[in-house]
Formats: structure tokens, sequence, C-alpha cells
């Protein structure tokens, strides 16, 4: 019960961070192609400033459960996925730098650099953590050990490329509606045109994915048999087409939350459909890691959980006041005397 408990949780803890985290990764991607001039970069880089490390710690506390829960399971996803993990965690210690260094020199160059580096910083995160998704839905070539025979190149295949492309047009989008509230004036106009271009382009690249995960991988078994599991896809779907309606209604907050509620569903459908495997072995299915056999103790299962639920609400409520606090629009006055 604890394991089904605690996997439960772990999804819920990767959704919360690609909520959370993914409008940082959209707006950071979007940085080169809506900041015209530099005050619409200082705004963008404001409209995140107040929340990128705060909505890091969901990633934090999804590799510590990963860690925690799930021992076996952490070794052999940090085993067979350590280039790109590593990448993603070079990437995201270069954009906080990117965050502070900015204008700690008045140079255009300097910016310039910082800009670059941040738009890249973003960018790459966004697509390996779908690739990495899309590999785990599919399965890993590894043995009984946990040892992964394979390469770098061969985690690129197809359905982890469209995975990828799809983590990130998500991100985009996220971003894009964040910075329809958070902005105003011509960049709030720019943000409103990206996500009326984005919206049908991730609804087209959902449909490809969902096909080749159809085609490659067997997540849609535990739908077949189990098909109230359905109504994660349907909620995904009436959130994001609530995204487009709410949005077209005036209401970008909802709009944003719908969205979130999408990925929220989306990310929910995926991991279900690996229950109860954490890790698949492509090789020999009896190798893949499950909920039984890497899992923690019942003993520690039960203590984590106790600790859980008492400091992921105090998490929570300190983010809820931050989001209120910092949930007026970002003004060209208000960055001034900003550090962006």
């Amino acid at each position: 019960m604890f394991e089904t408990i605690w996997f439960i949780l772990w999804m819920l803890l990767w959704a919360v961070y690609f909520i959370l985290d993914g409008f940082d990764l959209g707006i950071g991607t979007l940085l080169p192609f809506l900041g015209k001039n530099e005050q619409d970069k200082r705004i963008m880089y404001a409209c995140a400033g107040p929340f990128w490390d705060g909505n890091e710690v969901w990633l934090i506390a999804a590799g510590g459960v990963t860690f925690a829960a799930f021992p076996k399971a952490y070794a052999v996803m940090f085993s067979a996925l350590y280039a790109p993990l590593l990448i993603l965690l070079f990437g995201l210690i270069l954009r906080a730098v990117s965050f502070e260094f900015r204008d700690k020199v008045e140079s255009s160059l300097w910016r310039g650099l910082w800009d670059v580096v941040h738009f890249v910083a973003n960018l790459v995160p966004s697509v390996l953590l779908g690739v990495a998704f899309a590999n785990l839905f599919m399965g890993l070539p590894i043995d009984a050990k946990g040892v992964y025979h394979g390469s770098l190149l061969q985690l690129l295949s197809p359905y982890g490329l469209c995975g990828g492309i799809l983590f990130l047009a998500i991100f985009v989008l996220h971003g894009a509606l964040w910075l329809v509230i958070k902005s105003e004036d011509r960049l709030q106009l720019r943000a409103l045109a990206t996500v009326n271009f984005m919206w049908p382009l991730v609804l087209i690249l959902l449909a490809i994915f969902l096909w080749l995960t159809k085609t490659s991988t067997h997540l849609f078994d535990n739908y077949i048999s189990n098909p109230a599991l359905f109504a994660l896809p349907i909620l995904a779907l009436g959130g994001f087409i609530g995204t487009r309606l709410l949005l077209s209604a005036g209401k970008a907050w909802l709009a944003w939350a719908s969205h979130g509620l999408f990925i929220l569903c989306l990310t929910f459908f995926g991991v279900s459909g690996l229950y109860p495997g954490l890790i698949l072995s492509s090789l020999d299915p009896a190798a893949s890691v499950t909920i039984m056999n890497g899992s923690s103790s019942d003993l520690t299962l039960k203590i984590m959980l106790g600790v859980c639920l008492v400091m992921v609400p105090i998490v929570i409520a300190y983010q809820v006041w931050m989001y209120r606090l910092f949930s007026a629009p970002v003004r060209a006055k208000d960055i001034e005397s900003s550090v962006y």
C-alpha cells in the first residue's frame, strides 16, 4: 500500500515541478524572440525572477523522493540517464548564474552573452526532460543488474525526440501565458500572439506523441485493463481546450491554471501507464524496476509519509503567499531599480 502511495506522490511532485518551473523555462526560451529591446528583456527576467528558485524546490523534492522511496530506481535512472541528467544539471546551474550575473557589468556585450546563456540554459533542460521521460515510457535497455546497455544517441530516438519537442512546446506555451498575465503593452501583445501560435502546434505535437506512444510503448495496457484511467487524458484535453476558451474570455489567470491542469493530467497519464513499473527494461521485462522491487522498507516509507504530510503543506502555503505577493504585472517603472 505504501509503495502505491509513494508512486502517486512521486508523479505528483514531477507534475507540480513541470507546472511551476515550466513557465520559467518557457520564458527563458522565448527571450530572444519576444525580448525586442533591453526593457522587454528585463521585464521577462523580472516575470520569472521571484519564482524560479522556489519552483526548483519541487525538482529537488522529486529527486529526493526517488532517492529515499525508490532507491533502486534512483540508482538505475541516474546511471542509465547519467549524460542527459548531467547536462540538465549544468543547464539549471547556468540558468541560475545568468539571473545573477547579467547586470553585474554595464555592458551590452556582457548582457548579450548572458542572454544567450539564459536562452540555452532554458531550452536544453526543457528538451532533455521530455527526452528522459519519453525513454522511461518506452523502456531502457537495462539488464537484471541495472546496467545500461545503450548510448546517449540511442536515447535520441524518434519517440524520445518527439517527447523533447513536445515538452519544449508545452513549456513555451505555459511561459507565454505567464507573460500575458505579468506583462503589459507590446510585450503582452507579443506573448498573446505566441499563445495563439503555440496552442494548435502543441495540439498537433500531442497527437503525434500519443500515436507514437501507442506504437512504441505499452502505456495503454493499463488503460485497457482499467478504463477508469481514461479520465486522465479526458481531463487533460479539457484543461487544454479550457486554456484557449478562458484566454479568449480575458481570464488569463484561469487560462494559465487550466493549462496547469493539462500538464498535471498529462504527467499523470504517462506515469500511470508505467504502474507498477518505475523503469521498464526493453531487454527483459523481468529486469524492470517496479514499486515492489525498487522501494525502501515499509518503515522508511511510513516515516517519510509523516514528514511529507507536515512539510509539504508548509511549502505550498509559502509558495501561495509568494505568488500572491508578486501577482501584479511587471511594469517598465518597476524595473528601473530592479536587479534584473
